[in-house]
């Protein structure tokens, strides 16, 4: 598993984000996820409800979701140095309900999975994003 490479022909030319930096992105998120619904619903509830789980993968979609449309990456990517971006096209905010087929799509584990040699799993492709570092983005704006 390749940890960057270039977008395909016919796309901008960036290398995205190594599976590493995802994983440990995809994580964050859910920890923090979690963190949440125990600061609402506290430990003891946490542990007792059977539905809590529902909650943490509830409150995840919703921050990722927000995040990634609002912030250009959820919590755990933005603290990782990652951004999601458009594959083509200029930079821009992405379409929130692409975002949310995109989120689903990663909560169903199996899409980032089956990936492209240029780094996209099945999620971006649906979304037409990729996964990118800041430093990636600066030098896409033009920056030093």
């Amino acid at each position: 598993m390749p940890d960057t490479s270039s977008v395909p022909a016919g796309a901008l030319s960036f290398e995205t984000a190594s599976w590493g930096r995802r994983v440990l992105a995809f994580v964050l998120d859910g920890v923090l996820s979690a963190v949440g619904v125990i600061a609402v619903m506290g430990i003891d509830g946490y542990l007792d409800d059977p539905s809590a789980r529902w909650w943490v993968l509830t409150v995840w979609l919703m921050e990722t979701t927000a995040m990634t449309w609002l912030g250009g990456g959820s919590l755990g990517k933005l603290f990782t140095g990652l951004c999601v971006v458009p594959a083509t096209g200029p930079l821009r905010r992405i379409n929130p309900v692409r975002i949310l087929g995109r989120q689903i799509l990663v909560a169903l584990v199996i899409p980032p999975l089956v990936f492209r040699p240029d780094g996209r799993g099945l999620h971006d492709l649906f979304a037409g994003t990729a996964t990118i570092t800041f430093s990636t983005l600066q030098s896409l704006r033009g920056g030093a």
